[in-house]
């Protein structure tokens, strides 16, 4: 065999490895965030010291420093962290990057509570059972715990409150994106009915911004029930299979992505069911998928659809699909908005 092709061969190898090796990365960033390694670094005012990072974690005895100097060797590398090496051969110091402030347990707007909830064992089981998925059909969250993601958080309420606070620490950052790019489109509205909305926090932010809209919260009894109050909020439970309540437009973000076309349809011709025949709109935020696309933002797109596959039975979709669906819906019209690198608008009506 020619030098040239085991080259090949081991740079292929390489790549299938590091594929298969590549939850280490969550794994890290799980660690980090459960150590509090953002905020230890953060709270001062220059890179430190292994040891002083050592000293400043939370630990009932001494911590391993060799394993978290291992550790935080893959962070760096990944750029969560940066590194300094002395020149005059001193301690090796850690500081912050511009990534790093993204893990912080103690700082309003954190990807912390999101990575905490994806990176949860009950989360990640799921994800190795899409072999069984392929073969049978079927939603891999079920098949690992035995009931839908939805029917387990409401039966398991600390699980509910992990997946809860990740949902909402998600909905704070692209609630921004949204009231910075699609402001124009709340104006006029009187009412708006936040479908799915969780504990409320998008819905709250909304009516905030425009107090002359009267605003609903709108989801399973059990996750109103750990609603905080918002002026100008009502929360209702219930079950938008069912029914919704009635509003000038219905707000959905990251909803129809959990579910299949058939149940997609069955929401969208209940929210029009719940607007003004021609006026009404829907306002539905979720992800464009770009299956073609050569971006690491299509990556992740295309990874988010196979959480969907893991987590909640549902898919990402082409915006084929979503016309497909809206029309379907009862929804004939639509615009697409693009507010943030994977995120858009999808505005729709009945006439």
């Amino acid at each position: 065999m020619e030098d040239a092709e085991i080259d090949a061969m081991i740079q292929s190898q390489s790549l299938v490895l590091q594929n298969l090796l590549a939850f280490a990365d969550t794994m890290a960033l799980k660690c980090a965030v459960e150590l509090r390694l953002g905020d230890i670094i953060h709270s001062h005012e220059t890179p430190i010291t292994l040891t002083q990072i050592a000293s400043s974690i939370d630990s009932p005895s001494p911590p391993d420093v060799s394993s978290l100097q291992r550790i935080l060797r893959l962070l760096v590398r990944k750029k969560i962290f940066s590194v300094h090496h002395p020149s005059d051969g001193g301690e090796t110091l850690y500081g912050p990057t511009s990534f790093s402030s993204w893990i912080l347990r103690d700082f309003e707007i954190s990807l912390s509570p999101f990575i905490l909830m994806q990176a949860h064992p009950l989360m990640i089981t799921p994800w190795l059972y899409f072999s069984q998925c392929v073969k049978e059909g079927g939603t891999a969250f079920k098949k690992a715990h035995g009931h839908e993601l939805f029917v387990f958080a409401q039966q398991n309420p600390e699980f509910n409150r992990i997946f809860n606070d990740g949902m909402a620490c998600t909905a704070m950052m692209s609630t921004m994106a949204i009231l910075t790019k699609y402001k124009d489109g709340f104006k006029g509205l009187g009412s708006l009915v936040d479908v799915g909305g969780g504990t409320g926090g998008i819905i709250g932010a909304i009516v905030d911004q425009f107090p002359h809209i009267k605003g609903i919260n709108f989801d399973l009894p059990h996750v109103i029930a750990t609603a905080p109050e918002y002026d100008g909020v009502t929360h209702i439970g219930g079950n938008m299979f069912e029914a919704i309540p009635h509003a000038d437009a219905v707000f959905m973000k990251w909803i129809l992505h959990d579910w299949s076309d058939e149940d997609c349809v069955k929401i969208l011709r209940n929210c029009v069911k719940a607007i003004p025949e021609e006026t009404g709109k829907v306002i539905v935020v979720d992800i464009v998928l770009n299956p073609d696309g050569n971006s690491p933002l299509d990556d992740i797109s295309i990874v988010s659809d196979l959480g969907m596959l893991a987590i909640t039975g549902g898919k990402e979709r082409t915006e084929p699909e979503w016309k497909m669906i809206l029309e379907e819906g009862g929804f004939p019209r639509y615009k697409i908005f693009n507010i943030a690198p994977i995120l858009c608008i999808i505005e729709a009506y009945t006439k």
